[in-house]
């Protein structure tokens, strides 16, 4: 026996020793529900509601188990009774016969310790962690953290008072974030790193703040607090985490609804979330707005359809298979904890006779059985067209396949000459990244397109390019242009709208600016009639000097207004200056 043993008696180990193994199919089983039922919510907060909800019930279920297995006192003192008393007999046969009654559910005493013991140190570890994440979160905070400027916190509280947030909210900005976040439970802060301040548009920075006001406004840091304490006790089950990845996610899409209804500009608030996925670095105690799937949020936004969407019929049907299994796991495990008494342990009588009687216990059995027949449903092969479908596949080099990649082939009509098209252009994709180039329509002519114009992407980056609709011939506008972007390069630019007429537009104003330099003039919307405007004041300035007058929203209204009070000699720097001092008021008027 372990040392538990000292603390913990051995019913307590035996009802706690089997709440644990009964979660695993009981986590299963909530887990596969709660795909089900998210798979039929079209609207994001109700997938949000359905999942925080299963995973209570995931944490009501070891509990209700525990309290259900642990017997009253009056019924553990007969069992230990019934244990220190009964001692093996042998028949006048040779049989032994046992109280095999009060043993049955003993049988894993000895194991029981152990599996208590090491879940108990996996949940002091957990514990470990979560709190010295709150430390560190609360240590930064206090360490590197000032309040904004006065611009800022007029913004906040503004967007404060259209959420409808009447609580004390506080705003700090800092320098170890990445991304905007939320700290805090009953006083909470909404933390403001440097990076967006200084990156983004005010438009995409008031984004990004009713994003974290939103999370404020559901109570979503205590929902997260919930979420670490079952990811701690039940740590064990890959379900828990699975779920709570949904959550974390489905919560970001409520948030961002939030956000593009405040400030109305999707397009704008997409571009913000791009940047930040290039910042992507918060810690996990905090609710940033980078958390989530990238490209799954964007998709949302505007208004596409996503991967995730599109196989949305096999998620319903692959949850509804793994819940029918728990279902049947279940059922399993409880005839093993319970098992049904035979008519030889229920009649000690009957044992005792036939122990007396010298006859073997085979002679009270009827005639010897029959080969069992062959169900006719076994002796049938599969049909013609399973087979045929199956070969080719092989055939074409997707060998043992499992019945989910088969069914997923299927369903998007993936042929072998599918296949057998994607490995002649050099592609050794396997059964689910044939599934996502079909689906994205990545075919044999578009991947060409792609090699003729100078790139040979990877499988992930086809299904990238492929997403944004970067075709072979905007890869061709591009390099008469003499533009050579790499694949990354090339997706940033697609997704912030760089254009071949925005290339030569700008360039038409004498610039030249760099692949990097054009995306990001696109992220601050750097338009050709800005940088006209600009020179129009009379300033001369590099791509770096008019990406910078755009982030502090020099206007040429600004720069005339500021000439008009007498400041002559004007520099950017100097523009900036009176820009953030604010003496010329947000519009140039004293």
């Amino acid at each position: 026996m372990s040392s538990l043993a000292t603390w913990l008696s051995p019913i307590v180990m035996h009802s706690l020793g089997w709440t644990l193994l009964h979660f695993l199919w009981q986590g299963t089983a909530l887990a596969a529900l709660a795909a089900v039922l998210m798979s039929l919510c079209q609207q994001a907060s109700s997938r949000y509601a359905v999942a925080v909800g299963v995973l209570v019930s995931m944490l009501v279920a070891p509990v209700a188990t525990f309290f259900f297995l642990l017997p009253s006192n009056e019924a553990s003192s007969t069992t230990n009774a019934m244990v220190a008393k009964q001692a093996p007999t042998k028949t006048s046969g040779g049989v032994m016969v046992a109280a095999s009654a009060g043993l049955s559910r003993l049988s894993a005493a000895d194991t029981f310790p152990w599996l208590v013991e090491a879940w108990l140190l996996g949940v002091a570890l957990l514990s470990l962690r979560s709190a010295g994440g709150f430390l560190f979160l609360e240590r930064e905070r206090r360490k590197q953290s000032t309040i904004p400027t006065d611009r800022v916190l007029a913004m906040c509280r503004t967007l404060q008072r259209q959420l409808g947030l009447d609580r004390v909210i506080h705003y700090r900005e800092c320098k170890w974030l990445q991304a905007p976040a939320v700290i805090g439970w009953f006083r909470p802060i909404v933390l403001l790193p440097i990076t967006a301040l200084t990156g983004f548009s005010e438009e995409q920075l008031q984004s990004v703040v009713a994003h974290e006001l939103a999370h404020i406004q559901r109570l979503d840091p205590f929902v997260n607090l919930f979420q670490i304490a079952v990811e701690t006790l039940l740590f064990y089950h890959p379900a828990v985490w699975w779920l709570n990845k949904r959550i974390r996610a489905q919560r970001e899409h409520c948030c961002d609804d939030v956000a593009v209804l405040v400030c109305g500009n999707p397009v704008a608030y997409a571009r913000a979330l791009t940047m930040m996925e290039e910042w992507r670095s918060a810690p996990a105690m905090a609710m940033a707005a980078n958390r989530g799937p990238l490209t799954e949020r964007i998709f949302r936004l505007l208004g596409r359809k996503s991967m995730a969407s599109e196989t949305r019929g096999l998620g319903l049907t692959g949850g509804l298979l793994c819940l029918t299994a728990a279902l049947l796991a279940g059922n399993a495990l409880l005839g093993v904890a319970y098992p049904k008494p035979t008519a030889s342990a229920a009649s000690p009588s009957s044992q005792s006779s036939q122990a007396h009687s010298g006859a073997p216990a085979e002679a009270a059995k009827a005639s010897p059985a029959q080969p069992a027949t062959p169900a006719k449903d076994d002796q049938q092969p599969a049909t013609g067209d399973t087979l045929s479908y199956i070969d080719a596949m092989k055939a074409a080099g997707l060998a043992n396949l499992t019945v989910e990649q088969l069914i997923g082939l299927k369903i998007q009509d993936v042929t072998p000459g599918y296949v057998r098209d994607l490995h002649g252009l050099g592609l050794n994709p396997n059964a689910d990244q044939v599934v996502g180039l079909k689906i994205q329509g990545v075919d044999a002519p578009y991947i060409r397109g792609l090699n003729e114009a100078g790139i040979r992407p990877s499988i992930d980056e086809l299904i990238a390019l492929k997403i944004q609709d970067v075709t072979p011939e905007y890869l061709k506008s591009l390099h008469a242009q003499g533009l050579q972007p790499d694949v990354g390069i090339l997706l940033n630019m697609r997704i912030q709208g760089v254009t071949p007429e925005y290339v030569r537009d700008v360039r038409a104003l004498g610039l030249a600016p760099t692949v990097d330099e054009f995306v990001s003039m696109r992220i601050q919307d750097v338009t050709p009639d800005y940088i006209k405007a600009l020179k129009a004041a009379g300033f001369t300035l590099d791509v770096d000097d008019i990406i910078a007058a755009k982030i502090q929203d020099i206007t040429p209204e600004f720069i005339e207004n500021a000439r008009q009070h007498g400041f002559e000699h004007l520099t950017l720097q100097k523009l900036i200056q009176l820009k953030n001092i604010g003496i010329l008021g947000t519009r140039g008027e004293i």
